[in-house]
């Protein structure tokens, strides 16, 4: 499993708001201090205290019940594709650096009004911001500047980690760092609700001192235990890691390939098994393509496979599959995407050739099944490690991307 960083867990259940609502407590305890400090576009959970820190989600809201509390400092998310500091706006330059200045500027802002950071949090990729890979060296300088103002850090695994980067068995150790306190969950229990979080003793024993024990009804249970231990056996038995790394290379070169018959891919991004393609209208603008990027979505039901978008205009294609996706399932999943993307040409090339005329661009080409996607969702129920199965008889199966 890697290196032992840290020794202490709470076995939390259920998922990631629990285990996120613990490490604040946790790290609240240990510095004694007020001040929060979150990514742009992350998202933490959907208890009140993970939506403190979760812009994504408050951002959607439309009638402003929950506002951000002041002591929440959002920093831009270090995305160098479409962000605040990118490879063309900022060529040459250390974007991580550039990136990691923003949560020092936010330190400074804090002392300003004498007050300290209580920690950072961060997933170690972010999911929600558009399946964004983090510049080298930014993590390290960002959990220095925290560490010398008083604060400590917290890694979101929850969504990322178990392998799924391929190289490691956790996404924060590409970034050659060590976080204070870890969340997971999700592929925890592939499926089975449980999540803990993992922190250091002194942290352990600063909750502890503090007269407040945790409680919760069902941490500890020896069922989601047992569950839980059971998927890191198998992702060890079956070799899940190595698996991670050498199916997500195979996809990511096969789509940066597709990258010079579609002009759409903007970008191909991602680590192991954690994968985004960032839709455009125009290589030199940038300009996301939202609208097209809903085509896609919608057609590829139509292919029985299911994708969702993220990223703040919702124009990136998210790939977090099971990890035992495999090399058919690749080419499979590239020759239903060829198929829509050229559907897309053809329909933005006949709009320029005639406006007058409205052509409606048939989604049967390639799905003879009439079968709509929702009679099998309202069998299946998804929880992140939908098993693969192949296409027998007239039958064909649903596949989760």
């Amino acid at each position: 499993m890697g290196n032992k960083y840290l020794d202490c867990i709470n076995n939390v259940c259920h998922g990631k708001s629990e285990a996120t609502d613990l490490a604040i407590r946790l790290a609240q305890h240990h510095t004694r201090n007020t001040e929060m400090i979150t990514l742009d576009h992350a998202y933490h959970g959907h208890i009140i205290s993970a939506l403190n820190i979760s812009p994504y989600k408050l951002y959607q809201q439309v009638d402003n019940s929950h506002l951000m509390p002041e002591h929440v400092y959002v920093v831009p998310c270090p995305d160098t594709y479409r962000g605040k500091y990118t490879d063309i706006s900022h060529p040459e330059q250390d974007l991580g650096q550039l990136y990691a200045d923003e949560v020092k500027n936010a330190i400074n802002k804090m002392k300003s009004q004498h007050k300290s950071p209580s920690f950072f949090i961060a997933e170690s990729m972010q999911s929600c911001g558009g399946q964004i890979i983090y510049p080298p060296g930014y993590l390290q300088k960002v959990y220095k500047y925290v560490h010398d103002a008083g604060g400590i850090c917290i890694a979101d695994e929850v969504q990322v980690g178990f392998g799924r980067v391929g190289s490691d068995y956790w996404a924060f150790q590409p970034q050659g760092v060590v976080p204070d306190i870890v969340t997971i969950g999700k592929p925890m229990g592939n499926g089975h609700p449980v999540a803990a979080v993992v922190t250091t003793k002194d942290i352990s024993d600063s909750f502890k001192a503090s007269g407040m024990s945790y409680f919760n009804t069902y941490g500890g249970n020896p069922v989601s235990c047992a569950i839980a231990s059971a998927v890191l056996d198998v992702i060890e038995k079956e070799k899940l890691i190595t698996h991670a790394k050498d199916v997500g290379q195979y996809w990511t070169d096969k789509l940066k390939s597709m990258m010079s018959e579609f002009s759409i891919i903007g970008d191909v991004r991602g680590l192991g098994l954690f994968l985004g393609i960032d839709l455009v209208k125009d290589r030199n603008s940038r300009a996301p393509a939202t609208e097209e990027a809903d085509y896609v979505i919608e057609r590829m039901k139509k292919e029985f496979i299911i994708l969702s978008t993220d990223g703040p205009h919702s124009n990136v294609l998210k790939m977090k599959p099971p990890m035992t996706l495999n090399r058919d399932d690749v080419d499979f999943f590239c020759s239903k995407l060829a198929i829509v993307f050229k559907e897309l040409e053809n329909k933005n090339n006949n709009a320029m050739l005639d406006t007058n005329v409205t052509t409606e661009v048939s989604n049967t080409t390639s799905c003879h099944n009439d079968n709509k996607v929702t009679d099998f969702l309202s069998e299946v129920q998804f929880n992140g490690s939908f098993p693969l199965t192949e296409t027998s008889g007239n039958t064909k199966s649903l596949k989760v991307y």
